[in-house]
């Protein structure tokens, strides 16, 4: 049901549009539903606690009603608001949330992409682009910048002066800035 077909949805389209009765019948048409939801996720926490929720959710709606899509449903929408409202409650007081798997089946299908965080790739992006450096300049930025040594045992270990050590460090870095920006796109 789209937004043009849903009273509830008309309604927030014309409240988001700066109609302030529209919001107050929306407010008012949309609070027993929330009641209810909350009433049914929500069995787990004391009936006193639901008219809190409903509270937070019709905040969270207020908050954020300009997210959503009048091309879209406007009820999911909402559902999703009510559930992670009533999450929040749980977690909030040490109740664990089992959610059915058959409300994630539409997204859980996706397909397998490396980890964009992955800490390997890093490593091995740095040791790339530290092996095209001279040998000197690689140890000296392994040791201050990846390892923070401190700068007088790798300067004694190595040999060289703060001064010296600073500058090799500060042309290495500025080396691989260029080599990282010569390998984007």
């Amino acid at each position: 049901m789209q937004a043009t077909e849903d009273p509830l949805g008309i309604l927030l389209v014309a409240a988001n549009a700066g109609d302030g009765q529209a919001y107050a019948r929306f407010l008012h048409a949309v609070a027993p539903i929330v009641r209810g939801i909350v009433r049914a996720r929500g069995r787990g926490l004391p009936v006193d606690l639901h008219e809190d929720i409903v509270q937070d959710v019709l905040l969270a709606i207020h908050l954020k009603r300009q997210t959503w899509d009048a091309g879209h449903p406007l009820r999911p929408w909402l559902y999703a608001i009510v559930r992670y409202k009533v999450i929040d409650s749980l977690r909030a007081r040490g109740k664990k949330v089992y959610l059915p798997i058959e409300d994630y089946s539409d997204v859980l299908p996706a397909e397998e992409t490396a980890d964009p965080l992955d800490a390997r790739d890093d490593q091995r992006e740095v040791d790339r682009l530290l092996g095209q450096l001279d040998p000197r300049s690689a140890e000296v930025v392994r040791a201050l910048e990846l390892r923070e040594e401190p700068q007088a045992e790798v300067g004694v270990r190595l040999e060289m002066t703060p001064v010296n050590l600073r500058v090799t460090l500060h042309r290495a870095m500025k080396r691989l800035a260029a080599l990282a920006r010569k390998d984007l796109p």
